[in-house]
């Protein structure tokens, strides 16, 4: 029996690292350069077999995705989102971008579950909120279509963001429930 919507996303505060997914998101740059916050801990921690697959592949275009093995990580691929160009922001736009490639790479890849951080309000600067409204919804349209998936996580690193994400999907929930959500997303 398939689950419902609301038990495929799930909203939790601890080490993305840790996730043991099929696959984690990093919050990346364009040239896939894993440097700080989210990237820098799954360098940290994996290896710099991933900067290697990530040197690999090159620069990808802002709002793409790219996938790599996960080194030494519990998950065994780590799906690089890339909202920004080095040393600049996120937009909604690349924001959205980004989220709806990484998914779509997991379901392509035939993976059932994804952990993302709040992709882009790290080092690029990009408002929690906002982050929270792009994410969910992708993440809400793309289940409610065809994919391998079966869930997704939402990891937040602290009970700040954990707050901003449920209040968010218990709002989006309520939208759907009555019929007015679109993929909106500002």
């Amino acid at each position: 029996m398939m689950k419902s919507l609301t038990e495929r996303i799930i909203i939790q505060q601890g080490d993305l690292t840790e996730m043991d997914t099929d696959a984690i998101v990093n919050a990346a740059n364009n040239d896939l350069i894993l440097g700080a916050g989210v990237a820098g801990a799954i360098y940290r921690k994996g290896g710099d077999v991933i900067q290697k697959e990530c040197d690999a592949i090159g620069s990808i275009p802002v709002g793409f995705a790219a996938i790599t093995g996960a080194g030494k990580l519990k998950a065994r691929y780590v799906i690089h989102a890339a909202s920004m160009q080095a040393g600049r922001r996120t937009t909604a736009e690349t924001l959205r971008g980004s989220t709806t490639h990484s998914l779509r790479l997991a379901s392509d890849r035939g993976l059932k579950t994804i952990a993302f951080p709040a992709v882009g309000t790290g080092v690029a600067g990009f408002p929690m909120q906002q982050c929270a409204d792009i994410m969910l919804r992708v993440a809400a349209t793309h289940l409610q279509g065809s994919t391998s998936l079966e869930t997704i996580y939402f990891m937040l690193f602290d009970a700040a963001a954990k707050d901003v994400f449920e209040q968010t999907w218990k709002k989006l929930q309520a939208e759907l429930a009555s019929g007015t959500a679109g993929a909106k997303g500002a």
